[in-house]
């Protein structure tokens, strides 16, 4: 008898060990507008370290000028999987004197006294504790930090302009940007963070643009610029805020935004992350209301069980004014996640995080599978640039999927 109750424990233990976890939806404000006399928070970004640790930044705006006013850089530490926080704290500081983008200062945007932080990025280094991380200034001075301590503390900015001046010959740009959202670091070591530069010629001195890659091959200490991934030609209409994903196979894909008439997302591939991009391509199930969106790994089949992908962004096309043209913007509302298997190409899962207003986003995953999101949300009816709050989405696979994909399931 007690053999058989022994047997019969281990055999209930192994099925409880096997079954899928309850679905799991939680949601935390991580910055609020008006905290520490900011007037909103905007461009999120996130990324989970080697040692588990979250950290959550973003550009704290101290007006509603929108993107070249007085702006600093965010962060909060997260030590519990995103369900609490560290309090706020401002990470970049560069000595001055600064002056306004000539540019910005052309189309009479900014005003002069105002410093622009902008586009911070992070990539979460397989070494324990270090983080690196790369940010701008007036869209058009780039620098790098580095933490060992797992986003405690950090180095002081170092520049790597000169960087994009290999973009030149190619591409006349007047502003740069990286991101925004999380870089990424490849299976070979290689540190790859997607960029846009513009001549800065057209609207809000972002327009027209391309997209491309900086990289570096030795844990941040010099940087490189890749080839011109997504030229502004043809159907190709001004690529610009990109998302990066390993491939299983090793290749590099981008994710991009463009303005394009089609109003779906650009694509294109390279083998190490810098040169030789594929002829780019749209991929009709992924749309494009004109808006940055987030991609990320969850799992690989020899580790997880299955290949995963996951893609992120506003899953809309209408306009409340029911204005929607070819090329033009659509409201930013119906934030949704998607999930791939077949390393992008084709998404059969897709899920609504939040319906209402919502704007760009930011993924990552923690060590157990589970998905952070870190998304722009307003209330109904209030300007889509004017989010109330940042706010972090927990969720696993089971609620993502309903049920029916788990990271417990045996393949």
């Amino acid at each position: 008898m007690i053999g058989r109750s022994l047997i019969g424990l281990i055999c209930s233990l192994a099925a409880l060990a096997l079954a899928p976890a309850e679905p799991l939806l939680e949601r935390t404000a991580v910055f609020r507008a008006g905290e520490l006399d900011y007037r909103l928070y905007r461009i999120p970004g996130l990324v989970v370290t080697a040692k588990g640790t979250v950290l959550a930044y973003a550009e704290a705006r101290k007006t509603l000028r929108g993107d070249w006013g007085q702006i600093d850089i965010a962060m909060r530490r997260s030590a519990d999987g995103g369900r609490t926080f560290s309090p706020t704290r401002i990470v970049a500081s560069v000595p001055g004197p600064h002056r306004k983008n000539p540019a910005a200062v052309a189309q009479k945007l900014g005003t002069a006294g105002e410093v622009t932080y902008n586009n911070p990025v992070a990539i979460a280094d397989r070494q324990p504790g270090v983080v690196h991380f790369v940010f701008c200034i007036e869209y058009m001075r780039a620098f790098y930090m580095r933490s060992d301590d797992d986003g405690m503390t950090f180095s002081e900015p170092r520049e790597i302009t000169s960087t994009f001046e290999s973009f030149r010959p190619a591409y006349d740009w007047k502003v740069l940007a990286t991101g925004p959202g999380h870089g990424i670091q490849l299976r070979t070591g290689r540190l790859v963070i997607p960029v846009w530069i513009s001549t800065a010629t057209g609207g809000h001195a972002h327009r027209p643009s391309v997209a491309a890659t900086i990289y570096s091959d030795d844990a941040g200490k010099t940087w490189r610029a890749g080839e011109i991934a997504l030229p502004d030609e043809g159907d190709w209409t001004i690529p610009n805020e990109t998302a990066a994903v390993e491939l299983a196979d090793g290749r590099v894909l981008l994710n991009a935004r463009t303005e394009s008439k089609v109003h779906r997302r650009l694509l294109t591939t390279s083998k190490d992350g810098a040169t030789g991009w594929a002829t780019p391509w749209f991929h009709d199930q992924l749309l494009e209301p004109i808006c940055m969106g987030s991609m990320v790994r969850h799992s690989l089949e020899e580790t997880g069980g299955r290949n995963r992908l996951l893609f992120s962004n506003p899953d809309n096309l209408a306009r409340a004014d029911g204005n929607a043209q070819p090329g033009r913007g659509r409201d930013r509302k119906n934030l949704t996640v998607q999930l791939s298997y077949d390393e992008a190409h084709t998404w059969p899962v897709k899920r609504t995080v939040d319906a209402g207003y919502s704007g760009y986003s930011d993924l990552a995953v923690l060590p157990d599978g589970t998905i952070l999101l870190l998304y722009e949300r307003s209330e109904e009816g209030a300007r889509q640039f004017a989010p109330v709050e940042l706010s972090l989405v927990r969720f696993n696979l089971e609620w993502l999927t309903n049920g029916r994909d788990s990271m417990r399931h045996k393949e």
